[in-house]
């Protein structure tokens, strides 16, 4: 996923680009086609979710293409190694889905010209590196607001990564969904400093839950929170995949990344000559950001509030990041009447009212 995303995140320019829709031309040779994988394949999770894209990519184009992948390679020198050891294996499409696999995707790049790379999470391009992202925080927000309905104590939890911008723009719109129907609502934070690390986030749970917490949410990549959840009897709200094997009766909503369409696409193009460098950063309207997955608790009329409301997501009538806004030190970020603009998202550095804590450094 990320790691130390610097500011200049800010600088980078996302856009969505006209999906070819013409079908590849046929070939004696199925297109090869790798995926590197930050950690294992679990049974929900990060990982999980792009091995579900790359399934989807085998599914929608069949013997037309040979996909391969690689789990559990650490960012940073075994990276490098494992991506080039793809190219050399004559990959013509190598998806990199990890924000600390985008330097060394670079660099393998620069060596094999022919070869398309896909920097999913990262913000770099070069002629054959096109990078990709989702807009999580819109499902973050709605999940908010099924959160907000839900507690009895007001006070949720947040387990979190890296104090990286993509993370608190997630922390932020979940407060912020939450306060949009239960303004009283507060959100405790805990950072690891761990993408994956399940007896830590376990642990992490279980010290939010002891301070008064009864719904969690969380930004890592195992499904240790939920099941700590389900445990204590506590509400979760499950991130990358639908959990509710691992939480049946804590899980009240789950936001799923939905990667299929934007892979099965990019490989099309590779097949068909129209592939481009780009970058896209791509949210509910794209399909790539979703909320469902519903638990048992949840009534029929937060369900069916929730779920109008990612249609106006998706429609830009709702955003998430609507003045007025203040961070929780009292200063106004952004007055009534403005919405906070891609730049300033993807730079975001503070928490909003209603987070109790402070980033770590």
């Amino acid at each position: 996923m990320y790691k130390n995303l610097a500011a200049t995140l800010v600088a980078a320019c996302f856009f969505l680009p006209a999906v070819q829709a013409q079908s590849p031309a046929k070939s004696a040779e199925p297109l090869k086609a790798a995926f590197v994988y930050v950690s294992p394949i679990t049974e929900a999770g990060w990982t999980k979710q792009h091995d579900e894209g790359r399934k989807a990519v085998d599914k929608a184009l069949g013997d037309q293409v040979k996909t391969t992948f690689v789990a559990d390679v650490p960012e940073g020198a075994d990276a490098e190694r494992v991506i080039r050891d793809l190219a050399q294996q004559g990959n013509q499409i190598i998806f990199t889905p990890s924000f600390g696999y985008m330097e060394p995707t670079l660099k393998v790049a620069k060596d094999f010209p022919n070869v398309k790379f896909e920097s999913v999470t990262g913000f770099k391009t070069a002629p054959n590196v096109a990078a990709s992202n989702a807009r999580y925080y819109e499902g973050r927000y709605l999940a908010g607001i099924a959160a907000g309905h839900m507690t009895k104590t007001h006070v949720a939890g947040y387990v979190a990564g890296f104090p990286i911008p993509e993370v608190l723009q997630g922390i932020n719109a979940f407060t912020q969904g939450m306060r949009s129907v239960n303004p009283r609502a507060t959100v405790k934070v805990v950072w690891l400093n761990a993408w994956f690390d399940p007896p830590k986030e376990r642990e992490a749970a279980m010290a939010l839950f002891n301070q008064d917490v009864d719904v969690i949410a969380f930004h890592t990549g195992s499904t240790a929170v939920m099941a700590a959840a389900q445990e204590r009897g506590k509400m979760a709200v499950a991130y990358h995949s639908d959990m509710r094997k691992i939480g049946p009766d804590a899980q009240i909503i789950a936001v799923t990344h939905q990667w299929g369409d934007y892979y099965t696409a990019r490989v099309k193009a590779a097949m068909n000559g129209s592939w481009t460098s780009g970058s896209v950063w791509g949210g509910v309207k794209d399909g790539m950001i979703r909320v469902g997955d519903f638990g048992p608790k949840v009534p029929k009329k937060v369900q069916d509030e929730v779920l109008a409301k990612q249609k106006l997501v998706g429609s830009g009538k709702l955003l998430p990041f609507a003045g007025p806004i203040t961070d929780n030190e009292g200063k106004v970020v952004l007055p009534a009447g403005q919405s906070l603009s891609d730049a300033q998202i993807l730079g975001m550095n503070y928490l909003v009212q209603g987070v109790a804590g402070k980033i770590s450094r």
